[in-house]
C-alpha cells in the first residue's frame, strides 16, 4: 500500500488530514506535517522522515505538498532524490487528498508515482465556482456550463442488458448524498446512478438541486418518490444500469421492497436524531417504528451491513436494535 504524506505551512496539512478522515476513517500509512513560524527547513525534513519511517512500505510514499517551491516542497524533494518510487504534487486540495485516499482503497497494488498521476483531475474538477459563468470557459468542468446532448428516449418495454436493474448498494442515510458516500461509497461500488428515493425530498426543488451538483465527476444523481422507484426497478430499459440507492429511513425501504423492489442487503450509514428517538449508537438515531422496521425487514431475510465508509467494520445489528429497544423501554416508563 503506497504511503501518502501531508505538508504544509501552519496548519493546512492537519486540517485536511482530519476533514479526510472525517470522509474515510481513520487511515494507516497516512501522515501529515507542518511547518510552524518558528522552525525552520531541518525542523520539517525531520518531521517528513520520521512519519515516513512509520509506513508500513517505504518504498511507495506520495508526498502531497501545499506550494510548489516552499519549504515543505524543498525538503520533499531531498528526500525524493534517494528513492526514485516516491512521488510529490503540489497544490494540496481535500479533492486532492480524497483521491489520493479512494485511488488506494480501489487499487492497493499501485504504486505512488500510478496515484500521483491519477489524482491530478480531481484535483482540478475540485475548483468550481459559484455562479457557474465565473469558470474560466476552457476550465469549466460543471455540467450545467455544458450543453446537454440531445437523447431519443428509448420506447417502452425496449430490453437494455440482461432487463434488470443492477443495485450496487441501497444505504439508509439521513443526510443522503454527502461526503462519506461520494468519496467512500461511490469510488468502492462504482454506481453509474445515484438515486435518492424519497417523496419528502423529491418535493425540494432545492434539495434535489443540492443532491445533482453533489455527484461526483462520471455519476448522474436523481432524487424520486417511491412509487417512481418502483417503477425503475420493473423497467427492463434500466437493464445496463448500476444503481446506489439511498434512503432516509427503513419506513422507505420496507415500502419499496414490499412493492416488488429487489433489495437483499441495506447498508445502514447513519440516522440522525429526532424528538422521541433514542441513540443506538454515536449515528443511528431510532424511534420505535424504526426498530419495528428493522426487525419486520430482518423476517423477510434482509440482511444488514453497519457501517459509515467502506474501510469501517461492520457493527452488530442485532445488538443495536437490543440497545435501542431497551431504550425506548426506558423512555417509555
Amino acid at each position: 500500500m503506497v504511503g501518502i504524506l501531508l505538508a504544509s505551512h501552519g496548519g493546512f496539512a492537519d486540517g485536511i488530514a482530519q476533514s479526510a478522515q472525517m470522509l474515510f476513517g481513520e487511515q494507516d500509512n497516512f501522515a501529515h506535517v507542518t511547518l510552524s513560524p518558528d522552525e525552520g527547513p531541518e525542523d520539517i525534513h525531520d518531521k517528513m522522515k520520521q512519519s515516513i519511517a512509520s509506513f508500513s512500505n517505504q518504498n511507495e510514499v506520495l508526498l502531497l505538498v501545499d506550494l510548489w517551491g516552499g519549504t515543505p516542497f524543498n525538503q520533499a524533494n531531498t528526500l525524493l532524490e534517494d528513492h526514485p518510487n516516491w512521488a510529490i504534487v503540489t497544490g494540496m486540495n481535500l479533492p486532492m487528498v480524497v483521491e489520493a485516499l479512494t485511488q488506494r482503497l480501489t487499487n492497493p497494488d499501485a504504486t505512488a508515482q500510478q496515484v500521483a498521476t491519477a489524482i491530478i483531475n480531481s484535483a482540478r474538477d475540485g475548483i468550481k465556482t459559484k455562479p457557474v459563468d465565473l469558470m474560466p470557459q476552457q476550465t469549466a468542468t460543471d455540467e450545467a456550463a455544458v450543453p446537454a446532448k440531445t437523447q431519443k428516449s428509448i420506447p417502452a418495454g425496449t430490453v437494455i442488458g440482461d432487463g434488470h436493474l443492477k443495485i450496487v448498494l441501497a444505504r439508509i442515510d439521513s443526510r443522503l448524498l454527502h461526503g462519506q458516500v461520494a468519496t467512500g461509497w461511490i469510488p468502492t461500488m462504482h454506481p453509474d446512478r445515484v438515486i435518492v428515493v424519497s417523496d419528502r425530498v423529491a418535493k425540494d426543488e432545492m434539495r434535489k438541486s443540492m443532491i445533482r451538483e453533489a455527484a461526483p465527476a462520471g455519476v448522474k444523481a436523481h432524487t424520486v418518490p417511491l412509487k417512481k422507484m418502483v417503477e425503475i426497478a420493473k423497467d427492463p430499459r434500466f437493464g445496463d444500469t448500476h444503481a446506489l440507492l439511498l434512503f432516509e429511513n427503513p419506513e422507505d425501504v420496507l415500502t419499496v421492497i414490499k412493492a416488488g423492489v429487489n433489495i437483499k442487503t441495506v447498508n445502514v450509514g447513519s440516522m440522525s436524531y429526532s424528538v422521541g428517538d433514542v441513540n443506538a449508537n454515536n449515528v443511528l438515531s431510532m424511534n420505535q417504528q424504526d426498530v419495528d422496521t428493522f426487525h419486520e425487514l430482518e423476517k423477510m431475510g434482509v440482511k444488514f451491513d453497519v457501517r459509515k465508509v467502506p474501510t469501517d467494520k461492520s457493527g452488530n445489528m442485532a445488538a443495536i436494535l437490543n440497545k435501542a429497544q431497551n431504550l425506548l423501554d426506558e423512555q417509555n416508563k
